[in-house]
């Protein structure tokens, strides 16, 4: 995933794209942040996430584990 890790403002709804570049589907997933969406391949979605509190949130491509990994800094 690019970037592995976002910093965003504490306290405040954030709107996140996420982009699969892949031509094959991707689950993004958050147990942290409580989202979880399907992708198709070589498509985009929207995520809403926030308010957060200050602090670090990990994300992960549920169907590519072992590189799709990252997290959101709230701060």
């Amino acid at each position: 995933m690019s970037p592995a890790e976002l910093e965003v403002p504490a306290g405040m709804k954030i709107k996140l794209l996420v982009d699969n570049q892949d031509p094959t589907p991707e689950e993004f997933e958050s147990h942290s942040l409580n989202r979880e969406k399907v992708i198709p391949g070589n498509a985009k979605a929207t995520i809403f996430i926030g308010p957060l509190k200050p602090g670090s949130y990990e994300f992960f491509g549920e169907f590519h584990q072992a590189t799709a990994q990252g997290r959101i800094v709230a701060k």
